[in-house]
């Protein structure tokens, strides 16, 4: 029994150690990963006033060579109002807040073990600038129907054909003019010469 006893004790000592080499063996990696640990806004907060600087709390100091934030806004549009700024596990950006909506901030940082954590907080700005409205859209004014003009060319000219009839009438009765004098000149003719006869017999 005497022997018995002071091997137990000598076994507590490495049952302990063991116990405790065994329970921080899955705390390790977990202490390699550098994480999120809260920002502000909180993630999926719904705020009224816009806050002068978004900022991000995470379990391990930040390396700023090595850590980058954006902060996007609705329609992408960039968000941040200057330099992020770090004091040791936290980093502020600066927020530059346009329309109201919802605002996304990416982060990506790299862990002691070389790992690189990536991820993003959401919250909603409930008031801002109001969106600027869609450009309307130019519509071609339909081009007026031009009015019917009247037409400059000269109205058309009548049909020649009673010119012609009248100028065949005028020529039928220069005819007659013309025959009616060479029957009449051919009757003093006649009677000249039937005159003169009648002289001569007497």
């Amino acid at each position: 029994m005497g022997g018995r006893v002071p091997r137990l004790v000598r076994a507590v000592p490495v049952l302990v150690g063991v116990a405790l080499g065994v329970a921080l063996l899955p705390a390790s990696p977990a202490l390699a990963h550098n994480s999120l640990t809260g920002s502000n806004p909180a993630n999926g907060a719904k705020v009224a006033a816009a806050p002068a600087a978004v900022e991000l709390r995470f379990l391990a100091k930040l390396d700023p060579g090595r850590t980058k934030i954006t902060v996007t806004g609705p329609d992408n549009v960039p968000a941040a109002g200057g330099e992020p700024t770090f004091s040791g596990s936290r980093v502020r950006v600066p927020f530059a807040p346009g329309a109201a909506g919802l605002y996304i901030v990416d982060y990506q940082l790299p862990s002691s073990d070389g790992h690189p954590v990536k991820g993003e907080v959401r919250f909603t700005l409930t008031t801002g600038t109001a969106a600027a409205p869609p450009s309307p859209s130019v519509t071609p004014s339909a081009s007026p129907t031009p009015s019917p003009t009247p037409s400059s060319a000269a109205p058309a000219s009548p049909s020649t054909t009673p010119v012609a009839a009248a100028g065949t009438d005028d020529a039928g009765r220069g005819w007659l003019w013309a025959a009616g004098g060479l029957v009449l000149l051919a009757a003093l003719a006649a009677g000249l010469f039937l005159r003169r006869r009648r002289a001569s017999r007497t």
